[in-house]
């Protein structure tokens, strides 16, 4: 696996982000027309509403499945983060951290740690900011 850094940190599932949401928004697509015809000509409407239905459940499905299961990686990042900032500071991340920036700062090395994090709290860093800052980038290769 190559080196990480902040150009190429992002990671995608393409069966997911790309085959995934591109049959559901063609679905959605498909019964939306579906339902549209079948009121303009006044038959088969209930199997259309229920198609259309099915469609955009199987959407909302797909999108609270992925915003779950990022939202549990998340806690488990600031619990690593605070246990982190904890054993090298002797105290826990300041609490004007936003969880986009403790986010951004499990890529700094441990030297550069607790510099970036007093940083990012003072000065209101964006997430990008805190990442383009780091030099000895630490890699995660378990968060999708």
């Amino acid at each position: 696996m190559p080196d990480q850094s902040f150009k190429n940190h992002g990671r995608y599932v393409p069966v997911y982000h790309f085959f995934l949401l591109s049959i559901l928004a063609l679905c959605i697509a498909g019964a939306a027309w579906n339902l549209f015809k079948a009121y303009n000509q006044h038959s088969g409407r209930l199997v259309a509403a229920i198609i259309f239905g099915l469609s955009y459940s199987a959407l909302l499905t797909a999108w609270y499945a992925r915003s779950f299961a990022l939202t549990a990686q998340d806690r488990a990042i600031r619990a690593e983060e605070n246990l982190r900032h904890l054993a090298l500071a002797g105290k826990v991340l300041d609490k004007r951290l936003r969880m986009s920036q403790i986010i951004a700062l499990r890529f700094a090395d441990d030297a550069e740690f607790l510099i970036l994090a007093e940083k990012a709290a003072n000065e209101n860093m964006k997430a990008s900011e805190i990442k383009k800052s780091i030099v000895d980038w630490k890699a995660d290769h378990h968060r999708i």
